[in-house]
């Protein structure tokens, strides 16, 4: 058994403060797919139950814009702003 830990994509989406219920991130991911690299190796996904884990790289799209993440923490709950903000570092600006 694996000690790295991990959440699922849609909870983590949701804590990380980029949709506003955990729903809109499930919706979104099945529906548009998100892209995670670890190890590495990129692939793209339309599962809301993925595992990610810190150190995984997603990119997804929101709008208009194209949002490049990594992972820093998987949180505990859904925070404030700043906590939500330290989950994750955003490695490219908006496209």
């Amino acid at each position: 058994m694996s000690e790295t830990a991990t959440v699922r994509l849609d909870i983590w989406l949701w804590r990380a403060r980029f949709f506003k219920t955990r729903g809109l991130a499930t919706d979104h991911v099945k529906r548009k797919g998100v892209r995670i690299s670890r190890g590495g190796q990129t692939r793209r996904s339309d599962k809301a139950g993925l595992a990610i884990s810190v150190g995984d790289v997603v990119t997804f799209g929101r709008g208009e814009h194209i949002k490049t993440i990594q992972i820093m923490d998987l949180g505990e709950r859904r925070g404030p702003a700043e906590e939500a903000q330290a989950l994750y570092r955003l490695l490219e600006n908006d496209v």
